[in-house]
């Protein structure tokens, strides 16, 4: 078995309330442009916070077979978009797959992992309300198939002829990378050559968002002016902005890239990953398990965290909620102590709102984009910086970029963190 591959990502996927592919999620995201709106449909109404990150005009006709379009949520349909995305991005035709061509790579070791925190949520929610109002016959038979976290995995799977280990991955907001992380590991150990990852969500429904805003975790009184929501590192921060969505990474031991004449996008360095054992919602005050799986993925890269060219650029969690916030900085000064305040930060978040499970994902794709271009995206609605200490990004910023870290946090103490590597880097 061959260990200690390198693992590159070759292409790249995004369905998101920010844009419907890379470029448009990437255009929106530096320019500093909020996909937050207002939540005006009447199933929204009578709810404490009406405000999110909402898909608008994707068209998932063609996607799939209509039959099986009509069992699937749009979540899912999301997916496949995204990872048909990033298939094409690195030179692979999905739809001839989709119709029996071969993968470029040994079906056996070509795997799916899809993080999500929820999954297809609205299938429960729709079947439950079947179940009241028509009795156990009127619940759907693909609530069984389609209807699980893993579902999505299974149906790209079964799509692209992946033979190779298709699953879900769930740890809250944390999912995506976690699942990022996962795959490194399955392609540097010799278990896979190549790994699609997809994370993908949606809790935007008025379930979910009443039981957040209960929870007094979403930010709330912003209907006149949505945009202005999403406040990472703002003493005005009131919490966290609910967003939908999708992104895609495929993954590829370098050598089977580079022999396929596949062009690396970033090499995936380290990953990191550990548990707050604290509060089922409220991070550990002091960062602990943020601070753990940050210093895990350096190690994992090979970095020491007192080098200054480690880490070039985080782009945090930043949900703008007032104690997560707070102890992502504190996990950060742990790690990379008083350098901390100098490494450029930004928080996407508040441009694209939170994609729960997905975020992992979507920031990675930004923060490849990110190495690729040499330009930090700014973090917007940062009006009153509560720590002003920091160099939290507010203005799009040119930069030499090496490595950034983009980490994941979530609820129930789930931590996960990338560091990407500009391909070009020399080892």
């Amino acid at each position: 078995m061959t260990t200690g591959r390198r693992v590159v990502v070759t292409g790249l996927g995004a369905v998101t309330p920010s844009g419907l592919d890379v470029a448009a999620l990437w255009e929106a995201a530096s320019t500093g442009r909020s996909a937050v709106v207002a939540l005006d449909a009447p199933e929204f109404a009578g709810l404490a916070v009406r405000i999110g990150g909402r898909i608008v005009g994707f068209d998932g006709t063609g996607i799939v077979d209509p039959p099986l379009a009509r069992r699937l949520s749009p979540s899912q349909l999301w997916a496949v978009g995204a990872a048909d995305q990033a298939l094409a991005h690195a030179g692979v035709d999905a739809v001839r797959l989709r119709d029996g061509a071969a993968l470029p790579w040994d079906p056996a070791r070509t795997a799916i992992l899809v993080g999500t925190g929820s999954g297809p949520i609205d299938q429960m929610q729709a079947a439950t309300r079947a179940l009241d109002a028509r009795g156990p016959r009127g619940v759907p038979v693909s609530l069984v198939v389609h209807g699980a976290p893993d579902a999505a995995a299974a149906l790209l799977s079964e799509r692209y002829g992946a033979r190779g280990t298709a699953h879900g991955v769930t740890a809250t907001c944390a999912s995506s990378a976690i699942a990022i992380g996962e795959a490194l590991r399955r392609i540097r150990h010799g278990y896979a050559d190549a790994v699609l990852v997809v994370g993908v969500e949606d809790c935007l429904n008025p379930v979910n968002l009443a039981s957040n805003a209960n929870l007094r975790a979403l930010a709330s009184g912003y209907e006149e002016d949505p945009t202005a929501a999403s406040r990472p590192f703002d003493r005005g921060r009131r919490g966290f902005v609910m967003a939908q969505g999708a992104a895609a990474l495929l993954l590829e031991a370098e050598d089977v890239a580079r022999e396929r004449g596949a062009a690396p996008l970033a090499t995936v360095a380290g990953f990191g990953e550990a548990s707050d054992a604290h509060h089922p919602t409220a991070p550990h005050p002091a960062g602990r398990g943020a601070a753990q799986a940050v210093a895990a993925a350096l190690a994992d890269a090979g970095q020491d965290p007192d080098d200054p060219a480690s880490v070039d650029h985080i782009n945090a969690h930043g949900t703008g909620t007032p104690a997560g916030d707070a102890a992502e900085l504190a996990a950060y000064a742990a790690v990379f102590g008083e350098r901390a305040r100098r490494i450029p930060i930004t928080a996407t978040k508040s441009s694209t709102g939170h994609l729960l499970g997905a975020s992992g994902a979507v920031e990675a794709v930004l923060a490849i984009r990110t190495l690729q271009t040499g330009l930090i995206p700014p973090t917007i609605n940062l009006d009153d910086p509560e720590f002003d200490d920091w160099d939290v990004v507010r203005e799009a910023r040119p930069a030499v970029l090496r490595r950034v870290l983009s980490p994941s946090f979530g609820f129930g103490g789930h931590n996960g963190a990338l560091i990407f590597e500009h391909p070009l880097e020399a080892r």
